[in-house]
């Protein structure tokens, strides 16, 4: 069982992952996180919580990673797991951003139903948020090199 959604964002893929490993501040562009971190720097095997804006804080833990192209995340309870994958592509000078979560085990056949919906109505939002700050970000970037602002 998954949930997968794309948006296309004019800023390189470098930009968009520097707005990933600042895990503190993730809340500001995805509004369904009350607050993440880390408990330690932001690659492979480095654990950390995460509390949703609706439920319980959650464990994490950083499963796959590479700089400027994808990350997963993956949060485990007893019987059930998610996987959180962010995949980018760079496309004709922008970045196709793909997000989605993956369900496992016994409770994925109820827990999953409920989650799908509201991941269904929250990624999109979250995705238009993170291109949002990608975009001002790359902007920014691109000003402090002398090069005329987009």
């Amino acid at each position: 069982m998954h949930v997968e959604h794309q948006i296309t964002i004019a800023a390189s893929p470098r930009v968009i992952f520097q707005i990933y490993a600042d895990v503190s501040n993730w809340h500001t562009w995805d509004p369904d996180t009350r607050k993440a971190s880390l408990d330690g720097p932001f690659e492979i095997g480095t654990r950390g919580r995460l509390t949703p804006t609706q439920g319980n804080t959650v464990p994490m833990l950083l499963t796959e990673l590479v700089a400027d192209r994808c990350f997963t995340v993956e949060s485990r309870i007893p019987l059930f797991r998610m996987c959180f994958e962010h995949e980018l592509s760079p496309v004709a000078g922008n970045t196709e951003v793909t997000h989605r979560v993956t369900f496992s085990g016994l409770l994925s056949v109820v827990l999953g139903p409920m989650l799908c919906k509201r991941l269904n109505a929250g990624l999109p939002v979250t995705l238009a948020r993170l291109k949002a700050m990608a975009e001002s970000g790359e902007r920014k970037a691109l000003g402090q090199m002398g090069a005329p602002p987009r």
